[in-house]
């Protein structure tokens, strides 16, 4: 990245004007507890920048956890991010979408970096500090509330990464929400000979159907995992689950066919799965995987590396047509109501994004 000392005073940070002389920071303090806490505005060092925050996007399904203290509170937060050190114990700051400006810059780093829209694995906060390398430019013709998407497009790229998908199978999507719906997207541009999203809301049902799936069907109906043999004609070559629940994973199992493949996405927290194994997973040689975004597959880090899937996804976020997912902005102050929806009311909401005018 390209750095340069200030020909004029090399101790001063080259800032824009800001109104806010505070950091706002959002904080789970207990079990359905969350609060905004505030800080001094800190300067950025001489390798650092400062990004004011535009909006930042909740993850339903990982802060959900988080929200109702169903997170294992020894595991680490992130040890691929910088910005999210420490474990999920209380309180914790959380959050992995930010998208902002850069606000000022640091005595050694390029004044090209000032004004620059910017996308951050950072938590929920107005302000942050961050070294240049650890950000990605947001391509001119992407929106700043379009951006904030980045990290779940990530996340679904590096679905279909593991999952490999090939011409003519059958795959099916359990769970159609953000990531999901990402997901269905991504594997309708593929050349399958069938797509099903399965998903209990009739709302985000129609919502897959636009984005790409030939068939939406409700899990809670009697007759499934039979009506996935009756769209498709047999059982999946290629099932996801990506629901949060860990009772869709006998579903998504009982889905795939023989020599078929799982990829689980969702993470379960602290929730146990409790699989039936006893009958035709051992003798259809069914592999169920995991699959998520902090690392690539080994068997494919030779050809891939992190920065060729940022732009793969930045390339795709600017071809889908993301603007349905983006249903409500909340301002930071009100993150409480955030999440508050997301628990009481989820299908009334797809991606929830704070906001920090």
């Amino acid at each position: 990245m390209e750095r340069r000392a200030s020909v004029t005073d090399p101790d001063t940070p080259r800032v824009h004007p800001e109104a806010d002389s505070r950091v706002r920071s959002l904080y789970f303090t207990g079990p359905r507890t969350v609060d905004v806490r505030s800080r001094p505005l800190p300067d950025p060092g001489p390798e650092e920048v400062r990004v004011r925050t535009i909006a930042s996007a909740i993850s339903a399904g990982t802060e959900g956890l988080l929200y109702r203290g169903e997170a294992p509170t020894e595991l680490p937060a992130d040890e691929e991010l910088e910005a999210l050190d420490g474990d999920f114990s209380f309180p914790l700051r959380y959050g992995y979408a930010a998208v902002g400006e850069v606000a000022a810059v640091g005595a050694s780093v390029s004044a090209e970096w000032l004004g620059r829209t910017v996308f951050a694995y950072n938590a929920h906060e107005s302000r942050f500090l961050a070294d240049p390398e650890t950000l990605l430019p947001v391509p001119d013709g992407i929106s700043p509330r379009e951006a904030t998407l980045f990290a779940n497009l990530e996340t679904a790229v590096t679905f279909l990464l593991d999952g490999a998908p090939l011409f003519g199978e059958r795959a099916a999507v359990f769970g159609q929400g953000t990531v999901g719906l990402l997901t269905t997207a991504l594997l309708a541009r593929t050349p399958l000979e069938a797509l099903v999203a399965v998903e209990p809301d009739e709302k985000r049902r129609r919502c897959a159907e636009r984005f790409g799936a030939d068939h939406a069907v409700d899990p809670a109906a009697d007759e499934f995992p039979d009506a996935f043999r009756e769209v498709t004609g047999d059982r999946a070559d290629l099932t996801y689950e990506l629901s949060g629940d860990p009772d869709a994973l006998d579903d998504a199992i009982a889905t795939t066919g023989f020599d078929g493949r799982v990829i689980v996405g969702s993470w379960y927290g602290t929730k146990p799965a409790t699989l039936d194994l006893g009958g035709r997973f051992h003798r259809d040689r069914i592999e169920i995987r995991s699959s998520q975004v902090s690392t690539i597959d080994p068997r494919l880090s030779g050809r891939w590396s992190r920065q060729r899937r940022h732009e793969l996804t930045w390339e795709w976020l600017e071809r889908l047509e993301v603007s349905e997912l983006l249903t409500h902005d909340v301002p930071l102050e009100d993150a409480a109501e955030a999440y508050e929806l997301l628990e009481k009311r989820p299908d009334d909401a797809i991606q929830v994004l704070l906001t920090y005018e």
